[in-house]
């Protein structure tokens, strides 16, 4: 099975390699090879499918590397990429109907009689928005010729129902979740709650969480967290309420607080973002629970950091991520993880 000395990739999003590590670790059968900025290479074993059910990378891959795997070599040796494939239409042969090569030079001799080797052998159609997804790339200085195991990214998890402008990626909500202690909480609520991506990946990682809360104060964003936990199972465990934080809601006091702060956005016109995160940090004093954790999400992280630093918490821990949108643009926001002094 590994005569080409096949590997598994986990791709991630920068900032959260200790993250997946540590979720990695947690499966005696994924041995590391090596570690990458925003990825790690595992050894292939029989149980690689198991790498699919992990919450904290966005894509895995099957790939192999060598230093003459460039695209010339491979349109000679197109059983290589062929082996690759087989495993991956194994997996689930009816969902994948079609396939697009990332690759430089994409319109070469060399790398179209590869496509038509792949349009012949596996009956696939060329796409731009394909269900196999192959990359022949040079990160360093080997060639790496891979196939994406799944046609969606992991990421892209099934309680989504729609996809809501500027929601937070489900792995770094996990992340987030993760930095918590959530194992030893039982109370655990979400300000600015938006569609529920932090509550679902709380409330589906951590059973034994009994109190489950968010709060946001749109509709919309209510609507279709509703859709979204209905959707996950988890409609008997999360509640979720239409309050503003200015208002301070009274809900109790808890275990762990969460929130992705609004930045980059249009708020209420009487408000900034100051007074926003200033009335947030002041919630949260008073509700957290005295040994408590609370976990922030922003791009606006030097605002956050000299609120903090006149509050009553210690920053504990932050992750610093980087990303590119979907309209090609980085962001590099961070993780703040505080406890109360």
């Amino acid at each position: 099975m590994n005569k080409l000395n096949l590997k598994i990739k986990l791709a991630f999003i920068t900032g959260l390699q200790q993250i997946v590590v540590d979720e990695v670790s947690r499966y005696p059968d994924m041995r590391i090879l090596s570690k990458e900025i925003d990825c790690l290479y595992l050894d292939l074993s029989q149980k690689y499918l198991n790498t699919l059910g992990l919450k904290s990378i966005s894509r895995a891959f099957v790939v192999v590397q060598d230093s003459r795997y460039n695209p010339t070599y491979i349109s000679k040796h197109k059983s290589i990429i062929g082996e690759l494939v087989n495993m991956v239409i194994s997996i689930d042969k009816k969902n994948f109907k079609s396939f697009k090569i990332t690759c430089a030079g994409s319109d070469s001799p060399e790398v179209r009689s590869i496509v038509r080797y792949i349009q012949e052998e596996y009956d696939l159609v060329e796409k731009e928005e394909a269900d196999i997804k192959i990359h022949i790339i040079k990160p360093d200085d080997v060639w790496e010729v891979g196939v994406q195991l799944t046609a969606r990214p992991l990421s892209l998890r099934d309680y989504k129902v729609r996809h809501m402008n500027g929601a937070m990626d489900t792995t770094i909500a996990y992340a987030m979740n993760s930095l918590c202690e959530l194992e030893h909480k039982e109370s655990y609520l979400n300000a600015f709650s938006g569609s529920a991506t932090l509550l679902i990946e709380a409330g589906q990682n951590f059973p034994n969480l009994k109190k489950l809360v968010g709060f946001d104060n749109t509709k919309e964003h209510i609507s279709l967290a509703m859709q979204n936990i209905k959707k996950s199972g988890l409609i008997k465990r999360i509640q979720i309420y239409e309050k503003d934080i200015f208002d301070k809601p009274d809900l109790g006091k808890f275990d762990c607080i969460v929130a992705d702060l609004p930045f980059g956005m249009v708020i209420s016109k009487n408000e900034n973002l100051e007074n926003l995160y200033q009335c947030f940090i002041e919630y949260s004093e008073n509700n957290l629970n005295s040994d408590g954790v609370l976990a922030i999400y922003t791009s606006e992280y030097e605002l956050l950091e000299k609120l903090l630093k006149k509050s009553s918490f210690n920053v504990t821990k932050t992750i610093q991520l980087k990303f590119i949108t979907s309209v090609n643009a980085y962001l590099r926001p961070k993780i703040f993880v505080c406890k109360l002094k």
